[in-house]
């Protein structure tokens, strides 16, 4: 009896994640398809574009890794 109980345990645990892929489809049926995404603005997406400043210099990511250059010293 303790087989049988230890057998169908186990037969459980490995069907029940094969039963869980195996569903296709959906919940509820619903076959209408809703826009929920706000639709886009593209004139205040260009102004809001057109607001932010330009930077006076070049952003350098790796500026804090290498040394300060030395401005008598220029490579060719």
């Amino acid at each position: 009896m303790k087989r049988l109980t230890i057998a169908a345990v186990v037969l459980a645990m490995i069907a029940t994640p094969t039963l869980a892929q195996g569903r296709r489809g959906g919940g509820g049926g619903d076959d209408k398809k809703t826009d929920t995404k706000p639709k886009v603005d593209d004139k205040a997406y260009k102004a809001a574009l057109e607001r932010i400043p330009e930077p006076k210099e070049k952003y350098d990511p790796w500026g804090v890794t290498k040394p300060a250059a030395d401005p008598a010293k220029k490579p060719k």
